[in-house]
């Protein structure tokens, strides 16, 4: 198969989650509280019944509802705290990654502007965790907000074949770009002229990173059609040498043939096979259910290109 231009692009998969199943942080605060006292109660209850209980029947004897009350109430807490826990897990990873300290309020003396408006580890209050599925996040569709996972695919322009898929929890297509032109190379054994992306993926880390590997390629800098915003050549030369690639003619055409690309596979799976919802739960599981569409679609091109087994 030979090699041309390789074009990287996602779609928002609908989860097999119900965006209503999710709790903020703050909500799950409130939850919580209102069932430990809910719980007290009741437990001051039980033993008031139990008493009484005592007293009319004899020890050996019970006679009310209330522990079903309490399961369902100590069940739900349970949940809540669950999720809870998992938001706080999620942020204190995130503000290691930042650099924070766990008891840290003042911003590092190189950092600019006030202090942390929340202390490390512990999630905004509009953070939120799916029950359903704890894995999966709220991502804009073009049905609105939704659970979802954010599936990759990249495709050979001269045989509309998927090359590279995989999926994430990550709404951001930005880190996707080195991994799935990694992904591609590792599962070709050869790398592509020149990879195409859109400006989701655009980011100069990206940049230098590609011509770290000598990998050609055209990511657009912003909306089409839209005046171009200026570029600092000493804070992002890589950047700016994107934008004077896509000044050419050369990259114009490259560029060009962008959307016709990935986007024709992902309209068929979407509207011809009526893909958009992941059936399995947990990304591990959506990531191999997503595989398997991929390589359902690519049978199918394989077998329309008239491909015979060597």
């Amino acid at each position: 198969m030979k090699l041309g231009r390789l074009g990287i692009d996602g779609t928002k998969l609908r989860a097999n989650a119900s965006r209503h199943k999710a709790m903020s942080y703050g909500r799950m605060q409130s939850e919580e509280a209102r069932l430990k006292s809910e719980i007290a109660a009741l437990l001051k209850q039980a033993e008031a019944a139990d008493v009484r209980d005592d007293r009319a029947l004899g020890k050996d004897a019970t006679g009310d509802e209330l522990p079903a009350e309490l399961r369902r109430r100590e069940t739900r807490l349970a949940t809540i705290q669950a999720a809870k826990a998992r938001l706080e897990a999620r942020q204190r990873a995130l503000d290691k990654a930042a650099g924070r300290d766990p008891d840290d309020l003042d911003p590092p003396a190189k950092r600019r502007g006030p202090k942390f408006k929340r202390e490390a580890g512990v999630p905004a209050e509009h953070a939120q965790d799916n029950f359903t599925d704890p894995e999966s996040r709220i991502m804009k569709t073009a049905e609105g907000f939704q659970q979802c996972y954010n599936a990759q695919a990249a495709v050979d322009e001269g045989s509309q074949l998927i090359v590279a898929v995989d999926l994430n929890a990550c709404a951001a297509d930005v880190g996707q770009l080195l991994p799935m032109v990694k992904h591609s190379e590792a599962n070709l054994g050869r790398r592509h002229a020149v990879v195409l992306a859109d400006a989701g993926y655009a980011s100069e880390d990206n940049f230098q990173a590609l011509e770290a590997r000598e990998q050609a390629a055209c990511v657009a800098l912003g909306r089409e059609r839209k005046p171009a915003r200026a570029i600092d050549p000493d804070e992002y030369p890589a950047t700016r040498r994107m934008a004077e690639h896509l000044a050419t003619e050369e990259g114009k055409a490259d560029y060009r043939r962008r959307k016709v690309i990935p986007e024709p596979v992902f309209g068929w799976i979407k509207h011809v096979l009526g893909f958009r919802r992941l059936s399995m739960r947990g990304e591990k599981a959506a990531r191999e259910e997503w595989n398997l569409m991929c390589l359902a679609v690519n049978l199918r091109r394989m077998h329309r290109l008239g491909w015979q087994p060597a």
